[in-house]
């Protein structure tokens, strides 16, 4: 994503007194002879001159008439110094709440040219601001951690909160310029179905795409980021509305085994009774005693390998590298996904059989 370029405004403004001065002074008129020519208080005219009062849509009229100067520019006028004088109030409030920036990874936000990074700590918050398309400070609190009740349950959002929200928020931006379909549910059971033979399938940037488009046909997003600081994330199911649904995954998976149970894990996420919100740490971590978690990994666990199937291959007790090609031949998934099934339950060590996994490497982001 590209830092939308703020036009550039410049740091000082016209007084619209000042020029009111220099149009009567042109004229030989005095601020009391205004004031009787336009029908007002001869204390109004003082305070627009000094900046007090401004000019408004009325006065800008009586103005024109009297001055023989458009009300347009009156008004344009008035509003530029207002607009200056807002923008100098937001500035000193932004250096004020400058140390709240602090809690997000600023650097790789930079890195991947996600936000600016100002000459002063206020402008960046600024830029930070912008990214989140919020207001202020106060503001981002009350859209990120109020109503986030799922999101507040993840170990990774509790932990750090600022950091996950900058990744969630990439996502969103990214998922913005993705069309989808309105999601249907049983679409997206037809999709998963699909996406589970393509996991034998190379090269995996091919593969991407074309999981990109099925999962764009059931109405869901699919977002690859990388993380943003140390927030150890694996993946993320979320609802952008009720029709559309994203699922980011970071680019902490380094084989085609973490990578697929990551997408159907968080793929079951978005087959759940509730429509929630889900941020998930690294593959493991923290799930043992959250049903929904439990839920999504048996989902991912029996969506890529049938369980009576599994069940009869364990029970052969063969688990060869030969037996587990001939496994996942049969099954037509990657047969790294039948290896680290067969490592997580314990039933093979950790170091064997891991040339049957296919690396992914990822671009450069």
């Amino acid at each position: 994503m590209a830092i939308e370029p703020v036009a550039w405004r410049p740091e000082w403004a016209v007084v619209p007194g000042e020029i009111l001065i220099e149009a009567l002074e042109d004229r030989a008129m005095s601020q009391s002879e205004l004031a009787r020519r336009m029908g007002r208080p001869i204390k109004t005219i003082n305070e627009i001159v000094n900046g007090k009062a401004a000019i408004t849509p009325d006065t800008a009229i009586q103005l024109e008439r009297t001055l023989g100067i458009s009300a347009t520019f009156w008004n344009n006028l008035e509003a530029s110094y207002r607009e200056h004088l807002a923008r100098e109030r937001a500035q000193q409030e932004l250096e004020e709440a400058a140390a709240w920036v602090d809690a997000f990874p600023i650097k790789a936000l930079v890195r991947h040219k996600l936000i600016e990074r100002g000459s002063t700590k206020g402008d960046t918050l600024a830029s930070l601001l912008r990214y989140f398309a919020v207001a202020a400070p106060t503001a981002w609190d009350r859209h990120w951690l109020a109503p986030a009740v799922s999101l507040r349950g993840s170990p990774a959002f509790a932990s750090s909160p600022h950091a996950v929200a900058a990744w969630l928020r990439w996502g969103e931006i990214i998922a913005a310029d993705i069309e989808t379909e309105p999601f249907d549910a049983q679409r997206w059971r037809e999709v998963l179905r699909e996406i589970r033979g393509l996991t034998r399938r190379e090269p995996f940037a091919q593969i991407i795409d074309r999981v990109t488009d099925l999962s764009a046909s059931a109405g869901v997003a699919l977002v690859l980021t990388p993380e943003l600081g140390s927030t150890r994330l694996s993946g993320a199911a979320r609802w952008l509305s009720p029709d559309k649904a994203i699922i980011q995954l970071s680019l902490r998976h380094k084989s085609d085994d973490h990578f697929w149970f990551s997408f159907f894990h968080e793929a079951g996420h978005l087959l759940g009774r509730k429509r929630e919100d889900f941020v998930d740490g690294a593959e493991g971590e923290d799930r043992d005693s959250d049903e929904a978690e439990q839920r999504a990994d048996r989902f991912a666990r029996d969506s890529l390998i049938p369980p009576a199937d599994y069940a009869d291959f364990v029970a052969a007790g063969s688990f060869t590298s030969e037996a587990v090609r001939d496994f996942a031949r049969q099954q037509g998934i990657a047969p790294g996904i039948v290896v680290g099934r067969l490592q997580r339950e314990r039933l093979l060590d950790p170091s064997h059989l891991n040339d049957l996994k296919k690396p992914i490497r990822w671009a450069r982001s």
